[in-house]
């Protein structure tokens, strides 16, 4: 049985995102309620009214894709003719031949009535314009030709690539003398597409319209003539137009009567220039362009609501400007003007690069009308080409035209905002572009339409610049009609389909407060989300109250052996999150409106509950600080394109390369998703610095070998904070990795492709040397799946026989063997490969077979205003003999240990929950067994360069553990002497095998109950416990005895643990043990 969802829709990958839900509909279906597109309706448009339509689209912009398809079908339009359909190259010359089939000698006159369409991006509109300048002189004897233009181009070195591009257009109307309409929104760009081709038959003209947003937005529209309809307004309209009288009006009458006629065939209430906002306004904003004026429509309309006199005027019709229209719909009461008026220029808000060309249109129709207030001002905002609107840019605009607010300095909310989203459920889709579950928002958006009460939308962006293509789509559905062609800056859900995204896209600002975050996390542990997940994401979701879904398809068998059942996964774990109605509905119905088989419905929702999962936030991530030179990333994707990036060079990954192939991952870093980093392999933010001092502090006699090692941090730029970890990027033993290289027979200056260390699914080139010193954990213990993996790969069938009984524990004498050699013999992945030398793999099989290798975490020793140039650790050798007498290490102390004074280490931050009181008076309690004295040491040297700074400084109890004083009293004379200046208050020191009674950190607690039961409770002090695990119950119990005294001094009641539990939340109660 297949479990692909959706199979009727499985070949969308291959659709246009200009087209609704990427389906291309069939020319007579487009009728009433239909989901459409803005670009869809052009085409339907210029098919029915026109003889020939010649397309300028370039590769992916998809202007003409249904245009072809009705043409190869043998639609007819409205005069009963097969309309043709000439698709051109945008170049030099470009409406030659548009220009040369009307005035041909073999043209047919009978057809001269009939009107020819151009459809082209406003890219091509510097192409266009010399035919075009010849057919306005030729338009008395020529067929009335009508240009939609999709508002968008290419911007090279663009921070936004591509952008909505109405400046073009502006200019060639004013410069030709071409009549120009806009459109505002796909539920009106039928009319207008209808409205220009009937100008058309007066003059040139250009109907322009958002191509980047607007143009390819799925959405409802209810009212969407059919071609019978469009043929019968189109007539009505001519006929009432065109009587002889009426021939001999100039062109701004002749627009006039084309509104009133459109009006009276519709029934509609389309206006030159359509004022929104207060009746009684005093600053009116003057607007063109599709996004421009349907969010300042929203917007004004809102604020006026709260009494702001402030209003918006959209220029429908830019050419004629008719400027006793502008004055007339002017409210009386107006004091100032304020033109937003777009720019091709980045920054071209300075009067000395001029004014923009809807600007001076508007000083002009206002200066000399005798019916404004000689005191009425014109003001000229210019914005940029690459201006990527969204509500709040919006609401920043008509502040500063209102108030003269500075833009950059405005950073606001207002409850018009808010009153944008209140009907409408959001949903945001983040993905690469060729996961199998890209499809999923378009099929859900199918999905949700199916209901008629409701209105769906839907639009994808493309930015195939980051990870080799990525995808963010937005999809919308409320009870009321939907326009809202900007992206979602409020989700109640959200999905994140990679976690690569999670680093280059900061997706929880497109969230709101208190909705819901699924991220898809293959084979990731709730242990292992810390690492996982950014810092900024862990605080963020806390401090939006987000409820956090891990989406795991690995935990499906079936997901395994079908890997588009994926698809249905991701679509039935967002419905059961978003929409659980339409589970709970009938699946018969559910599974044939998604074009399923209820078996196959009922098989998806069964893994659906095997593979999602609730996380429960820990406490910790509230209080995460953001990471050492953290940076803000984007909000939403940069679109430079329409579809997905075509990846034809495919590789394996982890085959050995040559140089050539390298080459090309740096020469083409975009397309390949390349990244120049100090070390590659690592995910995360580090830094090189040199080793200072190596000193022991144990002695050379001494079974524990505990040293103090301090970097210098020379001009690496390292910050680090009180309490965080210094992550150790360490290597492989040289000496090993060589001999390793030698009997396995490999080349160590082959290039191969490896998985990152942090991140496996993150790859990079390395010589094979470098792999096994800084990648491959080839030293590292072997779980049971490495040992099934090998025995693939065994020529003697009793070494395969072997490590497969060992892999999936055959037996039980095979358990306890392989228990054994985790355990007691400390088996590596080389000892292994060297024990079976018929399982010989490849390298680069080896590569994928070995896990990576992992950076260590120490406490760090010092604060950085006493060591602004250092920074230290406190360690212990790992090391231990196994029972063939070999020396064991771990791998990261072994590393730190033989490092010279000056040797280079590549180093990295992590932050911890570690952190001092924000007050200084308050006292500190800690408790730190062995190297667990580490953050206590910076935590000391902070108090006293507090105090030095003449800040109040609350006591300090430090309470230290080890085995003996004589070998193990770690920094005594340090602490001594911060005793001895005041800033140590009380120094508790547990030395368990110095006497015949054991004594430990706990005990001398209770020796000093009064001075922790007046620093922790009566001063509000904060206590820190560091090191192993073991002793956090005793020392626990210790502080519920203080808290049930002093309760009880008191004549209190109180419940000890439920004390323990609010101190924690007050971050007053913090371990850090392992």
């Amino acid at each position: 049985m297949s479990y692909q969802l959706l199979g009727k829709h499985s070949q969308a990958f291959e659709k246009s995102s200009s087209l609704p839900f990427g389906e291309l509909p069939s020319l007579s279906s487009l009728n009433g309620p239909t989901y459409v597109t803005a670009q869809l309706l052009v085409q339907q448009v210029a098919y029915a009214l026109s003889d020939k339509i010649f397309t300028y689209s370039p590769e992916t912009f998809d202007l003409d894709v249904a245009l072809k398809q009705w043409r190869s079908q043998n639609e007819c339009n409205i005069f009963g003719d097969i309309a043709g359909v000439s698709a051109m190259q945008t170049r030099a010359g470009a409406g030659s031949i548009a220009l040369g089939y009307m005035f041909s000698k073999d043209f047919d006159l009978s057809k001269r009535h009939v009107p020819q369409s151009i459809i082209a991006s406003s890219a091509s509109l510097q192409h266009l314009r010399p035919q075009l300048d010849q057919l306005s002189l030729l338009y008395s004897v020529a067929n009335p030709v009508v240009a939609h233009i999709a508002a968008v181009d290419y911007a090279a070195g663009s921070s936004s690539s591509l952008v909505s591009d109405y400046v073009s257009s502006l200019a060639l109307a004013e410069d030709l003398g071409m009549a120009l309409i806009s459109s505002t929104s796909p539920h009106e760009i039928q009319h207008m597409s209808l409205l220009a081709t009937l100008l058309a038959t007066t003059m040139p003209a250009m109907h322009v319209y958002d191509g980047v947003h607007i143009g390819r937005e799925t959405t409802r529209v209810v009212d969407v003539l059919d071609r019978s309809g469009l043929s019968e307004n189109y007539n009505a309209v001519l006929k009432a137009t065109s009587g002889v009288e009426k021939k001999h009006v100039d062109n701004e009458g002749k627009v006039l009567r084309l509104f009133q006629a459109l009006n009276e065939e519709l029934g509609t209430d389309y206006k030159l220039f359509e004022y929104h906002g207060h009746p009684e306004a005093e600053t009116v904003v003057v607007v063109f362009g599709s996004v421009e004026a349907m969010l300042a429509t929203k917007i004004v309309t809102e604020l006026a609501k709260d009494g702001e006199r402030i209003g918006v005027m959209n220029v429908r019709v830019y050419r004629p400007f008719v400027e006793e229209a502008f004055v007339e719909t002017l409210p009386k009461t107006t004091q100032a003007v304020v033109v937003l008026g777009q720019s091709n220029q980045q920054h071209d808000n300075s009067d000395a690069l001029g004014h923009s060309r809807l600007y001076t249109d508007v000083l002009a129709a206002t200066s000399f009308s005798p019916d404004l207030n000689n005191s009425l001002s014109v003001k000229d905002i210019r914005y940029s080409v690459e201006e990527v609107w969204t509500p709040a840019k919006m609401l920043g605009y008509l502040r500063h035209a209102s108030t003269n607010i500075d833009l950059h300095e405005y950073v606001g909310s207002h409850p018009s905002l808010d009153a944008l989203n209140n009907s409408t459920k959001q949903y945001t889709f983040w993905d690469l572009d060729d996961s199998i579950a890209a499809l999923a928002p378009r099929s859900l958006g199918q999905l949700l339409s199916l209901d008629s009460a409701s209105n769906v939308s839907m639009r994808s962006g493309y930015d195939n610049l980051v990870q080799g293509g990525t995808t963010r789509t937005d999809l919308r559905s409320s009870s009321r009609s939907i326009e809202a062609s900007y992206s979602i800056a409020a989700a109640d859900v959200t999905y994140v389909g990679e976690e690569k995204l999670l680093g280059e896209f900061d997706v929880l600002s497109g969230t709101k407060d208190e909705s819901t975050l699924v991220l898809r996390l293959p084979g990731v542990k709730d242990e292992d989300l810390e690492k996982k997940l950014p810092v900024a994401l862990r605080k963020g979701v806390t401090t939006k109250k987000i409820q956090l879904f891990i989406l795991d398809p690995l935990l499906s068998n079936k997901v395994s052996e079908d890997r588009t059942l994926e698809l249905l996964l991701t679509q039935l774990a967002f419905l059961k999150i978003a929409r659980p109605e339409l589970l709970e509905a009938d699946r018969k119905k559910l599974a044939a409106s998604i074009g399923s088989l209820p078996e196959v419905l009922d098989a998806g929702a069964a893994e659906v509950e095997k593979t999602l999962r609730k996380i429960e936030l820990p406490e910790s991530w509230s209080t995460l600080e953001p990471e050492v030179e953290s940076f803000s990333l984007p909000a939403d994707i940069n679109v430079n394109s329409f579809s997905e990036f075509e990846k034809n060079e495919e590789e394996p990954p982890s085959y050995l390369k040559t140089w050539e192939t390298v080459a090309k991952g740096f020469v083409f870093k975009e397309a390949y998703g390349t990244k120049n980093d100090l070390r590659p392999d690592l995910g995360t933010k580090t830094a090189i610095v040199h080793v200072k001092e190596h000193r022991r502090l144990t002695p050379m006699t001494y079974d524990r070998n505990i040293f103090h090692i301090e970097f210098d941090l020379g001009d690496s730029g390292l910050k680090y904070d009180i309490g965080e970890a210094l992550g150790i990027h360490a290597e492989n033993n040289k000496h090993e990795v060589e001999e390793f290289v030698k009997w396995y027979g490999l080349n160590p200056d082959e290039v191969v492709e490896v998985p990152s260390r942090e991140d496996p699914s993150v790859l990079e080139n390395r010589t094979v040397y470098q792999a096994l010193m800084q990648n491959v954990d080839i030293f590292g213990r072997p779980p049971k799946r490495f040992y099934e993996a090998l025995s693939e790969f065994a020529d003697k069938d009793t070494e395969k026989q072997q490590l497969l009984a060992l892999g999936i524990g055959a037996n039980q004498e095979a358990v306890v063997e392989f228990k054994r050699r985790a355990e007691v013999d400390t088996i590596t992945y080389a000892d292994i490969l060297l024990e079976f030398p018929s399982a010989h793999p490849s390298f680069h099989d080896i590569v994928r077979l070995v896990a990576p290798m992992k950076r260590r975490e120490y406490s760090i020793a010092s604060s950085q205003k006493v060591q602004p140039d250092s920074v230290s650790l406190l360690i212990v050798t790992v090391g231990w003999v196994d029972p063939q007498g070999r020396d064991r290490f771990g791998q990261a102390t072994r590393y730190l240990d033989a490092l010279p004074v000056g040797a280079p280490v590549t180093v990295s931050i992590k932050p911890s929950v570690m952190k001092l009181p924000s007050r200084t008076e308050a006292p500190l309690i800690m408790a730190g067994l062995g190297t667990g004295l580490a953050p206590f040491r910076a935590f000391v040297q902070e108090r006293a360069w507090q105090k030095q700074q003449g800040m109040p400084v609350g006591d300090v109890l430090l309470y230290m553990g080890s085995r003996h004083q004589r070998e193990e009293y770690l920094y005594g004379e340090e602490w001594e002497a911060y005793q001895d200046a005041g800033i140590i208050t009380l120094l508790g020191r547990a030395f368990s095998r110095d006497q015949p009674q054991k004594v430990y950190i706990q005990d001398r607690m209770r020796q000093t109950m009064d001075d922790v039961r007046k620093a922790y409770l009566h001063e509000h002090g904060s206590f820190y416990l560091c090191g192993p695990t073991w002793p956090v119950p005793d020392v626990t119990n210790v502080l519920e005895e203080a808290i049930a005294i002093d309760a009880k001094a008191s004549g209190k009641r109180v419940d000890s643990r439920k004390e323990i539990e609010k101190l924690k939340d007050d971050l007053r109660y913090v371990l850090e043990v392992y």
